[in-house]
């Protein structure tokens, strides 16, 4: 019997295309798992930040002028290591799995109301592994405010508003953290 998996005509069924649309393809190589979101938003948090007080205080040495180029000079270099950072973070996390794990156990949830779809709950989970991607330094009680505050923009067609998404969104950058954990144990 002769297999139809590599035949391009065969109409790959709904699961094939979801898992396909959520391998996250890094637009140059086609490999799956790209992350260049973990590592701009690693860019742009803290490494930014912290790189540009750093080269201040080191520019300050040298006056007035020293500071605003030890700034400059040390954000780019903030950026590259947040940037890193981001990167490493997003790579542990795969949204591939990451959305079969969650389209397994939503319905398990004590939060998830009767009769929902992972659909409904979806771009909650996402927003909480994204989000933590982007505040790993943080526990989730001190990324809320920012989390409540961009969930609107945030969260696409979801129709669940912050109380509802919350749960979601917490269980989800809970199980993220969770990877953090594990490698510090290592």
């Amino acid at each position: 019997m002769v297999s139809n998996a590599s035949d391009p005509k065969k109409e790959k069924s709904s699961d094939e295309k979801r898992a396909e649309h959520d391998a996250n393809r890094d637009p140059l190589s086609g490999r799956a798992g790209a992350h260049p979101v973990g590592t701009g938003i690693g860019a742009a948090t803290g490494g930014v930040a912290a790189g540009a007080a750093t080269g201040a205080a080191v520019g300050t040495v040298a006056g007035p002028v020293g500071t605003a180029v030890g700034a400059a000079v040390g954000a780019v270099a903030g950026a590259v290591a947040g940037g890193l950072a981001g990167k490493a973070i997003a790579e542990k996390i795969d949204p591939t799995v990451e959305h079969g794990f969650w389209r397994n156990e939503y319905s398990k949830r004590g939060y998830v109301r009767s009769g929902s779809r992972y659909e409904d709950y979806g771009p909650a989970y996402q927003y909480g592994w994204e989000s933590y991607g982007r505040h790993h330094d943080k526990t989730f009680e001190q990324a809320e405010p920012t989390l409540q505050r961009d969930w609107n923009s945030s969260r696409g067609t979801c129709k669940l508003n912050w109380d509802e998404a919350k749960p979601a969104v917490r269980d989800s950058w809970n199980r993220v953290a969770s990877y953090q954990t594990q490698d510090d144990q290592d």
